[in-house]
């Protein structure tokens, strides 16, 4: 029996005082709940963290700054990086590159960086990769070894700052008397499937994080999240928690950190800076699905206990080939008769809503709202991206070096 003839028997079987059409209409209410419970989880649960706040000049008897930059073969993309931050209108600090034994010109462009406005530019020729730890880690550490500064900044050799931004984090930094800041800025999007892809690893990221703006309590440590693109640290916190050693062996080290500093009671600050910081993460549809598939499936991991980690991947994939690809092609399919027209037509009025909320999606990380009407082969490439970090397990490839995870 049909659910609309189910409902009709049932109707007449129990004298409900319903109309016809709208008996008619509860499979379809029914069949559109995820997607209900998606808007209200949005408008009721998501808050994002609040903007970095504009500061006055600071003095001159601001603290140090060491700002670290691990590099490996980030040749297009560490002379902006670098003099970005040598601008700061920051009175103190000092820029330290780490190349981490790269196989292209990083440490050689670097080197011919003016330092501008920072103290100095060092740049460190990285040691071998020790055995059990991620390049990463091992880069910051001795990034660690050779800074100066009482407070650490880590940050990745694909951002931009902007003259201010370290000013302002600073400044957070010390009027929360946090014991670390880390910032979300803007992602750079400029080919075809940079818009349309980093939404897709946007959206649910924010969904899982959705209370990122409010400082993490010990007891919900798994829920705590930091960038690993910014991150300031007190050096008093960073050599106490012993930071990088404690993450070695992490594909997803930011996660991982975000979670140890907070089991261990520490204030960690999340902020907004889209405004005056960017990165470029990945600049191509390889580039895209090879750096994804690196940490998607750990990162979905490593926020569960571990009695879910088994049933959570299958799930997580069933719920989004669910929400984001039955659809239209329930609606094609309708379009073709091969399925009922009215289930067609609530499919494509899904479709529909669907592509709006993408649309807003896209324009709220700076990309071109259209882009919305494509999220279905968005979703599908996220899905290929998701199984393929699912199916990798700890087998971790990564510029020219293999781990496990």
């Amino acid at each position: 029996m049909g659910p609309v003839l189910l409902c009709e028997w049932g109707r007449e079987r129990i004298g409900l005082p319903l109309p016809a059409p709208w008996i008619n209409a509860l499979p379809f209410l029914f069949a559109s709940i995820p997607w209900i419970a998606l808007v209200v989880y949005m408008a009721t649960r998501v808050r994002l963290p609040p903007p970095l706040a504009s500061v006055e000049a600071l003095g001159s008897d601001a603290p140090l700054v060491s700002v670290i930059v691990p590099a490996r073969n980030e040749e297009r993309s560490i002379r902006q990086c670098v003099e970005s931050i040598c601008a700061s209108d920051y009175p103190a600090f000092e820029v330290i590159v780490v190349d981490d034994r790269s196989a292209d010109e990083t440490a050689q462009v670097a080197r011919r960086i003016v330092p501008d406005r920072a103290r100095r530019i060092v740049v460190v020729d990285g040691a071998e990769l020790q055995e059990g730890w991620f390049g990463k880690p091992w880069a910051c550490t001795q990034g660690v070894a050779k800074a100066e500064g009482e407070i650490l900044l880590f940050t990745d050799a694909d951002t931009v700052h902007e003259l201010s931004l370290l000013s302002m984090t600073v400044a957070e930094l010390e009027g929360e008397a946090a014991d670390v800041l880390t910032v979300l800025g803007r992602q750079l999007m400029e080919t075809f499937w940079e818009r349309l892809m980093q939404p897709q690893v946007a959206v649910p990221k924010l969904l899982r994080f959705s209370r990122m703006g409010r400082p993490c309590e010990p007891k919900g440590w798994r829920g705590a999240l930091a960038n690993g693109q910014y991150l300031l640290f007190k050096r008093s916190v960073y050599e106490e928690v012993d930071v990088h050693n404690a993450v070695k062996n992490e594909v997803v080290e930011d996660q991982r950190l975000a979670q140890i500093l907070c089991r261990a009671g520490k204030k960690l600050v999340v902020r907004a800076g889209a405004s005056v910081f960017a990165t470029r993460m990945y600049r191509s549809l390889a580039e895209l699905i090879k750096g994804w598939s690196k940490n998607m499936a750990t990162g979905a991991r490593q926020t569960i206990p571990s009695w879910a980690r088994l049933p959570v991947m299958p799930v997580a994939l069933f719920s989004g080939v669910t929400l984001w690809i039955m659809p239209p092609v329930l609606a094609l399919l309708g379009l073709a008769g091969v399925v009922p027209a009215p289930w067609g037509l609530w499919a494509g009025a899904i479709t529909a809503g669907s592509a709006l909320f993408w649309a807003a999606a896209t324009w709220r990380l700076h990309g071109p709202p259209w882009y919305g009407v494509l999220y279905p082969l968005g979703a599908l490439v996220g899905a290929y991206i998701f199984t393929r970090s699912w199916a990798q397990g700890s087998r971790i490839e990564w510029k020219g070096r293999q781990y496990g995870a």
